[in-house]
């Protein structure tokens, strides 16, 4: 028998993940990253390089998870971004397939004492400069003949991984 939302038994919980939005504007991705963080008990979101649509459709696919998780809109590049919160002590670990990315199943997060996952803009990826600053460049191993994944898909495969490794 399916449980309805007040009957699970899942257990509340924050990882000190934040998830850092490279110019992702598009409300359906936007609202999709909202749910995800939402499930996964991340700390916040930032919303880089562009102002993402907050609108009905955004509204509908978070399913008003934007009410729970903190986030911030930023102004800034996302380069600054993620130099602060480097600075803060995150592990820069940016979501994208590279020459030199290790597998998302290699990475140790229980290394970390705090995590900035970076995903890019769905056309164009994390921006070369955050690239090379990031601590972690890595990607999520695939099988079939594209290279890539939608944004918000990724991030919830990722989230996935780091939350149990975290446990």
């Amino acid at each position: 028998m399916q449980l309805t939302h007040d009957q699970n038994q899942f257990s509340k919980r924050q990882f000190p993940i934040t998830i850092v939005c490279d110019t992702i504007t598009s409300p359906a991705n936007v609202g999709a990253i909202f749910r995800a963080a939402d499930a996964f008990g991340v700390e916040k979101v930032m919303f880089c390089g562009g102002i993402p649509d907050f609108g009905k459709r955004m509204r509908k696919t978070s399913r008003s998870t934007e009410q729970y998780v903190p986030f911030e809109v930023t102004q800034e590049e996302t380069l600054q971004a993620v130099e602060k919160l480097k600075e803060e002590g995150y592990t820069i670990c940016a979501v994208e397939i590279t020459a030199n990315s290790v597998p998302l199943n290699k990475v140790n997060f229980k290394d970390f004492a705090k995590v900035a996952l970076v995903l890019g803009a769905e056309n164009f990826g994390v921006n070369n400069a955050v690239l090379q600053i990031s601590d972690v460049v890595t990607h999520i191993t695939m099988y079939g003949n594209n290279s890539s994944m939608n944004v918000a898909q990724a991030l919830t495969i990722a989230l996935y991984e780091s939350t149990n490794a975290l446990g």
